[in-house]
């Protein structure tokens, strides 16, 4: 008598087991599926050929950009730069990770040797406003708002200092999601900011600025962008 009322248990159990085994197969493939299909696509912003794709803020500053062996060069690290100029990308973002490699040379005698990538930034009355990812001595992975509110963080280098290549290539990574900013230079974050202000724009172009001063030299090749 036992065994006969046990048999038919059994199987239920066995049958409950194995449709849940199926459900579960089933699911996991579809949330697969479902974040292949969700995973965002990177593109390029530079063709290392042309400055297609990209303009600057004032028209007569097109002679100290160039794109030299796949590279895209502002300054020759020879002419002292007068003032600050920027080519920035004709097509605006806002969720984004900005991913690029970057050399700045020049003799710190001769001025400041400086430059940045400007991000969410608009054009307005011949000046780029927006957020900068900084670059150079003294300034290495800061937040700064040009021609807005200046510095916003400066940034946090007691590991980056072991590894940075002052006159080499170097990486850069700009994240923004919402109002979350994330700066890496060779792969370590050295700023993360908030921003607070509803009013400060969300979207805007990307951009390169060669800042004033020195005899300075920006390059920059392998520019990619992760719309998110």
């Amino acid at each position: 008598m036992k065994t006969n009322s046990i048999n038919p248990l059994l199987k239920k159990v066995r049958y409950f087991f194995f449709i849940s085994k199926i459900l579960l197969t089933v699911a996991i493939i579809s949330n697969v599926s479902c974040r292949a299909q969700t995973v965002p696509s990177t593109t390029s912003l530079f063709d290392g050929k042309t400055l297609n794709g990209w303009k600057t803020v004032k028209a007569h500053n097109l002679p100290l950009w160039k794109v030299s062996d796949s590279i895209l060069v502002g300054g020759d690290g020879v002419t002292k730069i007068q003032e600050n100029t920027y080519v920035y990308t004709t097509k605006k973002y806002k969720n984004f990770e900005f991913r690029c490699l970057f050399r700045l040379t020049g003799d710190h005698n001769t001025g400041l040797i400086n430059s940045g990538i400007q991000y969410r930034s608009t054009i307005k009355n011949g000046h780029i406003i927006g957020y900068q990812a900084d670059i150079g001595k003294g300034y290495w992975g800061d937040i700064y708002d040009e021609h807005r509110r200046g510095k916003l963080l400066g940034g946090e280098l007691s590991t980056l200092k072991h590894i940075l290549n002052e006159d080499g290539w170097n990486s850069y990574i700009v994240r923004c999601i919402e109002n979350k900013h994330e700066l890496y230079i060779n792969g370590v974050k050295t700023a993360e900011y908030f921003e607070s202000d509803t009013k400060i724009p969300a979207t805007g172009v990307i951009g390169i600025q060669l800042h004033s001063g020195g005899n300075a030299k920006i390059e920059f090749k392998h520019i990619t962008i992760t719309e998110l």
